[in-house]
């Protein structure tokens, strides 16, 4: 039975449009309750079983690592930082070169889902295939959507799209070697680039949950964020 315990958290963004709201304090250090948005993420991996973390940074990486340092409660963390913008498929690529075992759960650390592991694990074992955590919201037109039948992914729609549907909930259960095609330290988008090229005959499996979801890249869900999230953040 395959099992994951380490992580990739996209911690690199610039967070421009909450510059108004959070000043000098990188994306990932944005409070949340009076903590820290990124230790969110850790006391949710933590809590699933995870035992290493990379940190995928770039803005302001000395704040983060000053803040963390080399671990977490029992979790050891690593940290890649971009020498230049890579984008997220660019980041996920280089991460992932620094991972010890063959496969990884990458989350986007920009947004956060309560997500189940062991519910992916149990998918990505059945299948043997790549699994994308999605979360079925009322409007889909920010996010973009996913396409599928019976939990197979048969595609991706741009953003733009009204109405509900299931969108890309930012969270991955991938082996280490999926994106070993594109060079390391070249840029490229995971979203736009690396998903758009896949169908049904790459055998991604959709893992819907119907739980709170929150991207906090705007002003008006990082205020959301700091009531909905306020017990996941002690």
């Amino acid at each position: 039975m395959t099992t994951f315990d380490e992580a990739i958290i996209l911690a690199g963004g610039l967070g421009t449009r909450l510059r108004a709201v959070i000043k000098e304090v990188p994306k990932p250090l944005a409070p949340i309750a009076g903590q820290p948005f990124l230790k969110i993420h850790l006391n949710h991996l933590q809590k699933q079983g995870i035992k290493r973390v990379i940190l995928s940074i770039g803005y302001k990486a000395d704040q983060i690592q000053k803040t963390f340092g080399g671990n977490y409660q029992s979790m050891a963390i690593t940290y890649v930082v971009e020498k230049e913008k890579l984008n997220t498929g660019g980041a996920i690529r280089l991460a992932m070169s620094h991972a010890k075992s063959n496969r990884v759960c990458v989350l986007n650390g920009d947004s956060f889902l309560p997500f189940d592991l062991s519910q992916g694990i149990a998918l990505f074992n059945q299948y043997q295939k790549s699994v994308i955590y999605g979360c079925h919201i009322p409007d889909t037109t920010r996010f973009g959507r996913i396409d599928h039948k019976r939990g197979l992914i048969k595609g991706f729609r741009e953003k733009g799209l009204p109405g509900p549907g299931v969108i890309n909930a930012g969270v991955y259960l991938m082996p280490t070697d999926l994106l070993d095609a594109f060079p390391l330290n070249q840029p490229f988008s995971l979203e736009q680039v690396f998903f758009s090229s896949i169908g049904p005959e790459q055998g991604f499996r959709l893992l819907v949950v119907n739980d709170l979801f929150i991207d906090i890249g705007i002003p008006e869900d990082y205020q959301r964020a700091q009531t909905e999230l306020l017990s996941y953040a002690y």
